[in-house]
């Protein structure tokens, strides 16, 4: 799939979102890259580039307090891998709900889930 069809499919499992959570989520980006860089794999301590399908990186909302923003702060940044995500799909359909399961799962991160808390979710 190219990246501009596999950006569309992000985009659009994002404005499925309930708007509420649209609203909450703030000062993050999402991005699409094919699959994670060399320092990611080594901090990670992953076998290989291909094991990752999403990533957030960033304060979870739970942990901000009254002065987060009182100085300039990068945003958080979800990344999801399209190379790996394509990878365990047979389909476009599984594209297109893999792609959604990965964005929600590092969204509950950006709202503070740990690991164990999003997959209890089921994400």
């Amino acid at each position: 799939m190219d990246s501009e069809r596999f950006h569309q499919l992000v985009e659009t499992a994002y404005e499925k979102l309930p708007e509420y959570f649209q609203i909450l989520i703030t000062n993050a980006i999402i991005v699409v890259e094919d699959y994670p860089d060399d320092d990611i794999i080594r901090t990670m301590k992953l076998g290989s580039r291909s094991q990752l399908l999403g990533l957030y990186q960033g304060v979870p909302l739970t942990r901000r307090n009254t002065s987060y923003g009182m100085t300039a702060v990068i945003p958080d940044k979800i990344t999801l891998y399209q190379k790996n995500i394509e990878a365990v799909c047979r389909s476009l359909q599984e594209i297109e709900n893999k792609v959604r399961e990965v964005l929600i799962h590092e969204i509950a991160h950006h709202f503070g889930m740990n690991e164990e808390e999003v997959r209890a979710a089921g994400y």
